[in-house]
């Protein structure tokens, strides 16, 4: 393994030596907390399988789901300016227990409203379990700021993409699953189940992950008995634990925080555009069931592709541009434009399928490259909480505010607009990352 550090304008390399054993607990560190945040998607992206049952059941307009994501989205983005600040303090174990307990009650709860069917029960739950589940990322982050180098942030920000996505693929495949009836083990025939059970499933499986969470893993290596194993590196010199007013002036103040943050709303918008309401779209346009073989393959196409872009665009801005993520988010962006103006003008439900594929594969890279990455790169293991909440923020902000709005396009226009509607939001995002494309130095907020 190697570290690199800047030194007029050059790229230099240092070879580390990881001590021994330490791989095997990284690794497993690693994987309880990736579990985790895997689950946390299973019972996030639950909804996007219950979107039209739960329209057709109580009446609800496409404005009303919108309405309902919206909530999570929002009260996502504030907890992760909040819930990042108070990690940076309680360190990210702690935080993502937190989390877990919470998006557990509320998914059980909002299965349970469903036996009354009110709107604003909707809305309120699953703005509850938006702040809980705000505390997921930033603890993800800040464990593995600590067990990471500098030089493998970018990589492992594209295995953070894998495992949020491996979530995805589980409730693509579980949630038709339920609501089709299944033979489990070959043995038990399981009945088609009510929506309600895209929440009650989801919300057990987390639940036992973070009991695995609270016994294996570890903060940082040094609790794990491994010490100074990134020395050297400036911001693995940092305690782990910092003072909240000195993390806040730091992450505030810079300036490519806001930039990054900007570009990650965009982000957002097209991200949420895709995996919100593919589903209904391929339901509603083409009338394909959910438990149909097109809708199941590309129900795990798109978070297989999207991680196969979060661990592709790690690795070239790790290793092609010496730790800087803006270049490579910009051309991303690019290319996102011309994906979305090609889906734009094809038909069928299989050219569709493809389109959506793509889609998620462009705004998914960029997803990795400006949340984790570039918030461990800002805010070093002493702030990269606080650093990704910020920039993450943003991302469900432009992400809520893009459901309401498509929301109501969907109900006036019907779905002529889609994939128009998501064009401004890359053009911005590929205008925000060039801006700052040369940049180096991204924890001083100026200069190369």
């Amino acid at each position: 393994m190697s570290s690199s550090s800047a030194a007029g304008g050059k790229i230099e390399t240092v070879r580390l030596v990881l001590p021994p054993g330490y791989g095997a607990r990284r690794g497993l560190n690693w994987s309880v907390v990736g579990l985790l945040y895997t689950s946390f998607y299973m019972c996030r992206y639950n909804i996007s399988i219950a979107n039209k049952a739960m329209s057709d059941e109580f009446h609800f307009s496409k404005e009303n789901m919108g309405d309902i994501l919206a909530a999570f989205f929002y009260a996502y983005a504030i907890g992760q300016v909040v819930n990042g600040l108070l990690t940076d303090r309680l360190g990210g174990k702690k935080a993502l227990l937190i989390g877990a307990a919470g998006t557990v009650i509320c998914n059980i709860a909002f299965g349970a409203a469903s036996f009354m069917g009110m709107l604003w029960l909707f809305i309120v739950l699953r703005g509850i379990d938006g702040y809980a589940q705000s505390f997921g990322a930033p603890g993800f982050i800040k464990i593995n700021a600590s067990w990471f180098s500098a030089t493998e942030r970018g990589t492992f920000a594209g295995v953070f993409g894998f495992m949020i996505n491996l979530g995805r693929v589980a409730i693509n495949q579980l949630g038709p699953a339920l609501l089709a009836g299944f033979v489990f083990l070959g043995m038990w025939q399981v009945p088609a189940q009510h929506w309600r059970m895209l929440f009650f499933v989801p919300a057990g499986i987390a639940a036992i992950v973070a009991v695995a969470l609270a016994i294996w893993a570890q903060d940082t290596p040094e609790e794990a008995g491994f010490h100074e194993v990134f020395k050297g590196e400036a911001d693995h010199d940092d305690t782990v634990k910092a003072d909240l007013r000195d993390v806040f002036v730091t992450i505030v103040s810079n300036k490519f925080v806001w930039i990054m943050a900007g570009a990650y709303a965009c982000t957002g918008a097209v991200r949420q555009t895709v995996d919100q309401w593919f589903p209904r779209y391929m339901q509603e346009v083409h009338k394909i069931n959910l438990d149909e073989p097109l809708f199941l393959v590309v129900g795990f196409l798109i978070p297989f592709v999207a991680s196969a872009g979060s661990f592709i665009s790690g690795v070239v801005s790790d290793h092609l541009f010496g730790g800087r993520r803006a270049p490579v988010a910009a051309w991303i962006y690019c290319v996102e434009i011309v994906t979305i103006l090609i889906a734009s003008r094809v038909s069928g439900a299989t050219a569709i399928a493809v389109a959506f594929v793509m889609v998620a594969f462009t705004a998914n890279s960029t997803h990795s490259l400006l949340g984790p990455a570039a918030a461990m790169d800002i805010g070093g293991r002493k702030a990269a909480a606080f650093a990704s909440g910020c920039i993450n923020s943003f991302q469900y902000l432009g992400a809520g505010f893009a459901m309401q709005i498509l929301g109501r396009l969907l109900d006036k226009t019907g779905y002529t607009y889609f994939f128009y509607f998501m064009v401004p939001w890359a053009v911005l995002g590929a205008v925000l990352m060039f801006s700052m494309a040369g940049q180096r130095n991204l924890r001083k907020g100026s200069g190369h």
